[in-house]
Order: structure tokens, then sequence, then C-alpha cells
């Protein structure tokens, strides 16, 4: 999803990009937006080692989901299972494979609305809802490893992010939920940190009584307001 927006980003700010896709189908859609793609599944260990390496990249960016059924829908909690084995065992995959190819800066995905609850505006070394139970246990347990394997990078970079909204999105053009991040300004945040930010957590979200976003504002540039030009 938000690969869309982020890869003209990266090649409008020169940075060449090899994009990732599990479909051979897709791979003319990951060459138009600019990235040079390759076509493997990040559950094959070996075949993403592979492939890491023989891109040499200095950074990797990991904006990997599997969400393929949206909220409401019948099959949503299949993609939420879907989405949980992608964080725990695809990140795994991943940060192996580039701890094999010498990469030190991962900047990887997360959520910034799996907080436990408490009064004031979340920061990003309050805890998350681990106790929780159910589908919603589980997802807060699977970003729990991701961030972890992240951290584990000498230059992990965790960016948790609102509920996204805008183009390409099960929202449209207005948050439907709150924290909410425009998807263009994601992408935003994911290009700063490529650059400025220091290993840890950040929270990317717009204004909300319940998550503050200053840390990145303060060291990102963050803007909840950016948007790409049409």
């Amino acid at each position: 999803m938000i690969g869309r927006r982020l890869v003209p980003l990266l090649r409008a700010a020169g940075h060449a990009v090899v994009g990732t896709t599990r479909s051979a189908d897709k791979a003319a859609a990951v060459r138009a937006l600019g990235a040079e793609p390759v076509v493997v599944d990040v559950f094959d260990a070996a075949a993403l080692t592979r492939a890491v390496l023989a891109a040499a990249p200095e950074l990797v960016m990991h904006q990997l989901t599997d969400l393929a059924f949206a909220p409401g829908t019948p099959r949503y909690q299949e993609a939420l299972e879907r989405n949980a084995r992608l964080r725990i065992e695809g990140t795994r995959n991943l940060v192996a494979a580039a701890k094999a190819a010498g990469v030190t800066r991962l900047i990887a995905q997360s959520i910034a609305f799996v907080y436990a609850l408490a009064p004031g505006a979340r920061v990003e070394s309050d805890p998350l809802n681990l106790a929780t139970e159910g589908a919603i246990g589980r997802t807060v347990a699977a970003v729990a490893a991701l961030e972890q394997a992240v951290l584990s990078m000498p230059d992990g970079i965790v960016l948790r992010y609102g509920f996204f909204y805008g183009p390409g999105t099960w929202s449209g053009d207005a948050p439907a939920r709150q924290p909410g991040v425009h998807i263009d300004a994601a992408a935003q945040a994911a290009l700063l940190a490529l650059s400025k930010g220091s290993r840890g957590i950040y929270n990317v979200a717009e204004d909300s009584p319940a998550l503050s976003s200053a840390k990145a504002k303060r060291e990102l540039g963050f803007d909840a307001a950016f948007r790409i030009k049409p």
C-alpha cells in the first residue's frame, strides 16, 4: 500500500530502488513506479537472502503487509492472521537477510494503535497492550516481534503509523479512525527516516489526544500535512 507512494519519493531523492513482489504479474507495476522488481517470497528465507545479497543494498525498507481483505468483510480475521505471520516470520527472514548482506540500517512499518490504554497521549516508551487476547492480542504480539527483530539491527528504525487514509487505502480521503495519517505523509516519514532517523521507534500520525508524534516532528521533520503533488 505505502510502497506505491514511497517509491516515487525515493527516486525523486536520487535513490536507486529494488522492490520485491511475490507475484510475477506485479513486476511490471513495480517497474512502472521506478523500482527494479525482484520476485521473491519473504517466507522463503534462502531465496530472500539470495535476493538481498544480489541487490547489495545500503539500506532495507520493510513496508511489507498482507491485508488482502478489508475490515468488516467476512475474511478480515484471516487477513489479520496472515499479516501477523508476515510480521513475525517475514520480518525475521528479512532481518536475517539484511544482516547476511552486511546491512546495518533497516526501516520498518509498524502501527501506533496497539498501546496499552492509559490517560494522555501515548509516546514511544509507553508499553504495548500485550495483555489483550484474541485476534487483537495476536496482532499486538506480532507487532512486538517485528519491532524486536528490527531493533536487533545496529540502525533499526520502527515507524509506528496511525490508520492510513488517502489514495489506495480503505478509508478514502478522510481518516475513518484515530490516530490517522495520510498515506503521503507516512511515505514521506519513511523517506526522512532514511537520512535523519536514529535507531529506535517513532510515532507517525496526525495530532491526537491519544498519541504524540512529537519525536518524529522533532527528529525527522515529519509533517502530517505533506501531500504528493499530482
